[in-house]
C-alpha cells in the first residue's frame, strides 16, 4: 500500500492515486527533478499477474516511447518497481489536468450535437495519426474513460486527449505474436472478441462512445439486435449524423468506415449538406427542375429525371403556337391559324412532342436494392447495389477548368464502392434529393 509523501526512485512523491483495478495502480506524483505533476502507472506481481500483463505493459512504454502528439501523454520514464512490499513495473507519462467523459458524464454534464461532432473530429484526427504510423498503431480500448476533455474555451467543446494505452496493439505486433483479446464490452466490434483489431475497430469504439454521448446511455445498456445496436429512437439527431453514427458501429467490418480519413470526410459532407439544406428549407422542390420524387409506396421510392427529346416541342413552344395561332384567328388571317393548328394536331407533331426518356433512380426495400434504370423501355440500364451497403450519401460539385465555383452538382452514393449520379443537377436539387433519399433510407433501417 502506498502512503502520500512516499518517494520512489528518489524522485517521485506520491501525492494520490488515481485508479485501480486488478495487478494494476494509477498514481499522481510529483516529479522532484522536472518540477511538475506526472502519472506512474504501475503493474505488480500480485496472485492474479499473467505474463500477457506484462507483454501489454511493455508494449504500451514502447508505443508511448514512439508517438510524439499533443493530444496523447508523453513518455518519461520506466523502471523497475521493488519496495519491501511490492514488486512489479512503473511508467511514467506527463500528468494532463483534466476530466475524463466518464466524470463529465457523472456530473450530470450533456453533449449537444454541436459538441459531439467536435469531439468526433478531435479523435479521429488522433486515429489517423495512429492508425497512419508504420505499422499502425491501434488503440483497442476508447471510451469515455479514456477520453479528456479540457476547459471549455469560447464556442469550442474544449481540448480533447486519448490516454490509456495499456490495450495498445500495432498490427506488426498482432501478425508477428499471440492473439491477446482486450478491450471493454459495449464500445468493442465483434471481430475483437476473436482477438481481431484493425483500424476500422478504434472507430467503431469511437462510434459507440458517441452514442454514449447523445444518448447519456452506455453502448452496453442499449438494446441490440443482430449485432447492431439501437440508439436512433433515444435521441433527435440530424438524419445525416445518425447515419455517420450507424456507418461507424456497423458489425460487419466491410459496411464500416475503412480509415479515419474517410470517417472525417463523412463526417464533413453530412455537415455541410446539413447546412446548406437548413439554408434552403425542408421539402422543397426547386422551381423549374426536371427531376421528380416519386414514392410509389412505403417500400418503393424513385427519383425521376425527365430529358426531352430534341426533335419534339416543349411546352412552352406549343404555348406560343397557339397564341400566335389566336392571335391570327382574330386579326383575320385564317389561313396562317388554321396551318399552325394543323401542325399542332399532326400526328408527326403528337409523336414527337410526347417522346421523352426517363432515367430512374430506383430504391427497393422489399430486395433491398438500389439500381438506375430507363424509360419507357423498363429494363434495368445498370444495377448498382444494396441498400444496407450504404454508407453515407453526399454532394460534389463539378467546374470547368477555368472556373472556380462549381457550375453543376452530382450526388454521391458510398457502399464499398462509389456511384455518381452525373444528371447535371443545381446545388439546391442535390441538397433536396439527399434530404429525400437519406430520410426514406432512415426509415428503411429503422423498419429492418
Amino acid at each position: 500500500m502506498f502512503e502520500t509523501r512516499q518517494i520512489l526512485q528518489e524522485r517521485y512523491e506520491i501525492y494520490q492515486q488515481l485508479g485501480k483495478k486488478a495487478g494494476r495502480r494509477t498514481l499522481l506524483a510529483w516529479d522532484r527533478q522536472r518540477l511538475e505533476f506526472v502519472v506512474i502507472k504501475l503493474l505488480t506481481f500480485s496472485n492474479d499477474f499473467e505474463w500477457d500483463d506484462l507483454k501489454l505493459f511493455e508494449r504500451e512504454a514502447e508505443t508511448l516511447k514512439a508517438l510524439d502528439h499533443p493530444a496523447i501523454p508523453r513518455y518519461l520514464d520506466f523502471f523497475d518497481l521493488n519496495e519491501p512490499n511490492l514488486k512489479g513495473f512503473a511508467l511514467v507519462q506527463t500528468y494532463i489536468a483534466a476530466k475524463s467523459l466518464e466524470q463529465h458524464l457523472k456530473a450530470g454534464r450533456t453533449f449537444s450535437e454541436r459538441e459531439v461532432k467536435e469531439l468526433a473530429k478531435s479523435l479521429l484526427e488522433i486515429l489517423n495519426d495512429l492508425h497512419g504510423r508504420q505499422p499502425p498503431v491501434i488503440h483497442r480500448d476508447i471510451k469515455p474513460s479514456n477520453i479528456l476533455l479540457g476547459d471549455r474555451s469560447g464556442n469550442s467543446v474544449g481540448r480533447v486527449y486519448l490516454v490509456d494505452f495499456g490495450s495498445v496493439q500495432t498490427l506488426a505486433a498482432r501478425e508477428g505474436g499471440t492473439i491477446t483479446v482486450v478491450g471493454t464490452y459495449g464500445y468493442m466490434p465483434p471481430e475483437q472478441f476473436s482477438g481481431r483489431a484493425v483500424p476500422a475497430s478504434d472507430l467503431y469504439a469511437l462510434g459507440t462512445t458517441l452514442i454514449h454521448l447523445v444518448t447519456g446511455i452506455s453502448s452496453a445498456e442499449l438494446p441490440q439486435r443482430d449485432l447492431r445496436i439501437h440508439f436512433s429512437d433515444r435521441v433527435n439527431l440530424n438524419p445525416s449524423f445518425r447515419s455517420w453514427l450507424e456507418t461507424s458501429i456497423e458489425p460487419a467490418l466491410k459496411k464500416r468506415f475503412t480509415t479515419a480519413r474517410e470517417a472525417t470526410r463523412a463526417l464533413e459532407r453530412g455537415s455541410r449538406v446539413n447546412t446548406l439544406c437548413s439554408l434552403a428549407g425542408k421539402g422543397i422542390r426547386p422551381l423549374a427542375s426536371r427531376v421528380a420524387v416519386v414514392k410509389k409506396s412505403q417500400e418503393v421510392l424513385e427519383i425521376h429525371r425527365y430529358k426531352w427529346n430534341t426533335e419534339g416541342h416543349s411546352c412552352l413552344v406549343v404555348l406560343i403556337l397557339y397564341a400566335i395561332a389566336v392571335v391570327f384567328l382574330v386579326s383575320g388571317g385564317f389561313l396562317y391559324a388554321f396551318l399552325i393548328l394543323l401542325i399542332l394536331m399532326s400526328p408527326m407533331h403528337r409523336t414527337t412532342s410526347k417522346k421523352k426518356s426517363t432515367e430512374v433512380l430506383s430504391f427497393d426495400a422489399q430486395s433491398d436494392r438500389f439500381e438506375l434504370w430507363m424509360q419507357p423501355s423498363g429494363f434495368p440500364s445498370r444495377t448498382m447495389d444494396k441498400i444496407s451497403n450504404i454508407r453515407f450519401i453526399s454532394i460534389i460539385g463539378h467546374s470547368s477548368d477555368r472556373a472556380k465555383i462549381a457550375s453543376t452538382w452530382a450526388i454521391v452514393i458510398r457502399t464499398k464502392r462509389s456511384y455518381q449520379l452525373n444528371w447535371d443537377l443545381t446545388e439546391q436539387e442535390c441538397i433536396w434529393l439527399v434530404r429525400e433519399i437519406q430520410g426514406w433510407i432512415d426509415n428503411f433501417i429503422t423498419n429492418q
